[in-house]
């Protein structure tokens, strides 16, 4: 992917949880503090609320590895459940010993749950309950939330409770019914957005995590991000993610805003504009309210009695203009046009022609059908770059206007220009056009000069071992070995390492299959279509 390009030890914007990229904000730290004091402190309830993915779960995995030791701990991740199911989960979570004529009473287990709470009291312990994501707990539940907090002694509660949910929550304690719930509520935090200053500091930080060494965005890009993202950390992450991606697949060492727009208009499924477009579209439509009402004012009989003056009319030699080209067609109108030629089997039909190869679209999948040819699928996640070193035609999945995805044949590369297959029909495009449309995810088809197809590595033998050693002794001008050696071997595995290095491959000694396809592509097999010619790769 694209780690490796922009000098990344992995991906800065994996939305799983990892604690080595938590990354607390001024609000983020806030709202940790009250929760630790409130949970140290307070009795009764605490509720933490925030929108969804601003960082609720990071504050809560924060607030469990900050806990004193003296804390035993209830998490409670799915609350739609109920009242017995939910004292039966307390249960669970404080390993307390559940007898089989308990099990569904909800009297039976608040009387084990009573009789836990105050021997951990004896023994100094404090006892705390997290329900997360509480915005779907039923009233009845939530009454028994409210009954457990009446288990206390002369001087404190046995049993701290942490509400944590989406800002519905509010609107679910502030029914009448649920007002006595509501009234032992201590602790209020409402968990917001990020400002911008955090957004470049938190998107900063993911990339130092992830070893970047310099600045990967621009500051007009990471601008976009925090008004497309509006602040919230999860669709930073997603946004981010595809502009790293994106900026990849055009080779493109720096993220410009104009990459963040295009990612935040395939994670929204519809068109972005930049600010200033907005700005001019606000400006038109009031010029536009403007000149209206100025028509209608004049229009109005008596509001303008002087006449105009006739136009004057002057004598122009007329000139000579020479015809302006023909425009090209846009990509995003050709393949609204042309449906039925931008699907899979129509692409793979162009792909097939291209190897001489007949393919039949009810004879089973593309990739079943090219194997009888003798040939192999590719499918890959990479940039135009990896499809230069492959040199061989592709099927490119696009996206077009409407969020669909369409299927063409990259049939060639030549001065700025892509050579596309749509449907019968044969355009050229320019790449910076076609990168607005494609996301990296490409196939190409390869014949496997051994007929066996396996990532080779140190201490393998067989014909492809020995046909990887001869290619490149032969790419490396040396001489070729005999037909005895087909070890993977040191000295092989140096050869590989210098092949991987030279092509800009991620270099590890093991001849994959990216590595293997590079390979054919460079020694330039007869009979194998390409995407450029010698002269157009050594211009490139």
């Amino acid at each position: 992917m694209y780690t490796s390009f922009f000098g990344l030890t992995e991906k800065p914007f994996a939305i799983t949880p990892d604690p080595r990229y938590l990354y607390l904000s001024e609000r983020h730290a806030e709202a940790l503090a009250h929760l630790t004091y409130g949970i140290a402190e307070a009795g009764g309830f605490i509720q933490l609320t925030g929108e969804v993915g601003t960082g609720k779960t990071t504050v809560l995995r924060s607030l469990l590895q900050q806990l004193p030791p003296h804390c035993d701990v209830a998490l409670i991740l799915n609350p739609r459940v109920t009242p017995a199911e939910f004292l039966q989960c307390i249960c669970d979570e404080l390993h307390v010993q559940v007898p089989a004529t308990a099990v569904g009473s909800v009297k039976l287990l608040v009387d084990l749950l009573t009789n836990f709470l105050l021997d951990a009291h004896g023994r100094s312990r404090r006892v705390v309950l997290m329900v997360d994501e509480a915005q779907n707990l039923s009233a009845d539940v939530l009454e028994q939330v409210r009954l457990l907090t009446n288990l206390e002694t002369a001087t404190q509660k046995l049993l701290q409770i942490l509400l944590i949910g989406q800002p519905e929550l509010r609107a679910v304690l502030a029914q009448p019914e649920l007002r006595q719930l509501a009234q032992r509520v201590t602790g209020r935090y409402h968990l917001e957005a990020l400002r911008r200053p955090e957004t470049i500091a938190y998107i900063r930080h993911r990339l130092r995590v992830a070893g970047a060494t310099r600045d990967l965005f621009s500051s007009g890009a990471l601008g976009e991000l925090h008004r497309l993202s509006r602040g919230v950390p999860r669709i930073i992450n997603v946004i981010a993610d595809r502009a790293l991606l994106g900026a990849y697949t055009r080779e493109e060492h720096r993220v410009t805003g104009s990459f963040v727009r295009r990612a935040a208009a395939e994670v929204y499924g519809r068109p972005v504009l930049p600010p200033w477009l907005r700005w001019v579209a606000m400006a038109g439509a009031t010029a536009g309210a403007l000149l209206l009402t100025v028509a209608i004012w004049r229009a109005i009989p008596g509001q303008d009695a002087t006449p105009a003056a006739p136009p004057m009319v002057a004598q122009v030699a007329p000139a000579v203009v020479a015809p302006a080209p023909a425009p090209r067609p846009q990509l995003g109108a050709l393949l609204a046009l042309d449906a039925a030629g931008t699907t899979m089997d129509s692409a793979f039909g162009s792909l097939f022609r291209m190897w001489g190869a007949e393919y039949q679209s009810s004879s089973g999948l593309g990739c079943a059908q090219a194997s009888r040819h003798g040939l192999t699928c590719v499918w890959q996640r990479g940039s135009l770059a990896q499809l230069k070193l492959f040199n061989r035609p592709a099927i490119l999945s696009l996206i077009d206007e409407s969020n669909s995805s369409r299927q063409v044949v990259l049939a060639g590369l030549e001065q700025g220009d892509a050579r596309l297959l749509i449907g019968a029909s044969e355009v050229k495009v320019p790449i910076v056009e076609l990168a607005d449309y494609w996301f990296g995810e490409f196939l190409v088809l390869w014949r496997p000069q051994t007929g066996e197809l396996r990532p080779l590595r140190e201490g393998m033998r067989g014909e492809d071992v020995r046909w990887l050693r001869q290619s490149l002794e032969q790419l490396g001008g040396l001489p070729v070995s005999d037909r005895s050696r087909d070890v993977f071997d040191a000295e092989l595995e140096r050869l590989v390492e210098d092949f991987q290095r030279s092509r800009r491959l991620s270099v590890d000694g093991i001849a994959g299959v990216q590595t293997q396809l590079v390979l054919d592509a460079a020694l330039g097999a007869p009979g194998t279509p390409t995407l450029m010619n010698l002269e157009t790769r050594t211009g490139a």
